[in-house]
């Protein structure tokens, strides 16, 4: 009877301490990670997308590589089978294929724009990813640009907007450097409105749309006399807010609604622009990208568990109790059954 009470002990010790081990384990087994994919024509392929990562390699970690497997898998037609490849080289793991593209490995990849040392190197929840073809295959003279920041949300129809470009990379010394970009002209979805960022690569301007269910837009930038990877930046109202009396309302039975923008030298008051700003015209109003929070990196460098996650880390600690409950039940059974014999 003894040996079979000190079973169940030893049995009820091991299942708690697995449980809590198992529990540990399954809040580490996803992350989210935003996501850029720059193709072979410098265009947005994947805008800053929100991925689900997982250790599709089973090595133990979340890395860049899992990453842009899984933004494969997700938006690219064909899934990664038919659009992203990798090798093991004598430099480790190797990107081969990229957006379906193969060009012999002419691929660039950073996280939170610095440039990654390897395919292997490691993702948490929230990081930035972005991946890039070579356009110059022969000399690798892409220059990588982004802006600070890189996601920007307002309630209003009218968004103050201020931003820097920089740009990052290796000197001839091959260490890593990052300045401003001058002279870069804005682009709102694609089209240029006399925004130019000025010696500190900082650029302002309001962004008006008369249309109080709110809107997405996607600003990058152009460079003369650079070959860049482009810049990008969410801008985005999310619709709560009213058009002014000045703005123009949404548009009715086909009609055209014109954005504004207003170039600004100090970004402080949106409300001027209502009132100031010329309409550009052939705005174009393509899709862009969804909502990423990967500006909020400094801020927020933990992982926030997921609904499911929180849930199943309740169940496996109230598993654990009753486990817990058991062994010192058994405990104090045992010491009254058989303490004083």
């Amino acid at each position: 009877m003894k040996k079979m009470i000190a079973l169940v002990l030893s049995v009820l010790l091991v299942l708690s301490v697995s449980m809590l081990f198992v529990s540990a384990e399954e809040a580490k087994d996803s992350v989210d990670v935003h996501v850029t994919i720059i193709d072979e024509k410098s265009e947005f392929a994947v805008a800053y997308k929100t991925v689900t990562v997982t250790d599709i390699d089973k090595d133990g970690a979340l890395t860049v590589n899992d990453t842009l497997y899984a933004a494969h898998e997700q938006y690219y037609k064909g899934g990664a089978a038919a659009g992203y490849a990798t090798e093991n080289t004598k430099w480790g793991l190797s990107l081969t294929k990229l957006w379906g593209v193969a060009n012999g490995g002419s691929y660039g990849y950073l996280v939170n724009n610095a440039f990654a040392w390897s395919m292997t190197d490691p993702v948490k929840a929230d990081d930035y990813v972005v991946a890039f073809i070579y356009t110059d295959t022969k000399n690798f003279s892409d220059v990588y640009t982004y802006f600070e920041p890189q996601y920007i949300e307002d309630e209003s129809t009218t968004i103050a907007v201020e931003l820097t470009m920089m740009k990052t990379g290796f000197d001839a010394e091959g260490k890593p450097y990052t300045e401003p970009v001058s002279g870069a002209e804005i682009t709102l979805d694609g089209q240029k409105n006399k925004v130019v960022t000025d010696a500190e690569g900082k650029a302002g301007f309001y962004y008006g749309y008369g249309d109080p269910n709110g809107y997405e837009r996607l600003v990058s930038a152009e460079v003369k006399d650079m070959r860049i990877v482009p810049p990008i930046c969410i801008l985005k109202s999310i619709g709560k807010g009213k058009a002014t009396s000045d703005e123009k309302t949404p548009a009715a039975d086909g009609e055209v609604i014109e954005p504004t923008v207003v170039p600004a030298d100090n970004v402080s008051d949106a409300t001027e622009a209502a009132t100031v700003a010329p309409a550009t015209k052939d705005e174009s109003t393509k899709d862009s990208a969804t909502k990423d929070t990967a500006t909020k990196d400094s801020a927020s460098s933990g992982t926030t568990p997921k609904t499911s996650d929180v849930t199943n880390l309740i169940l496996w600690i109230v598993i654990a109790a009753v486990c817990l409950a058991g062994i010192i039940g058994a405990g104090v059974f045992y010491k009254k059954r058989y303490g004083k014999k």
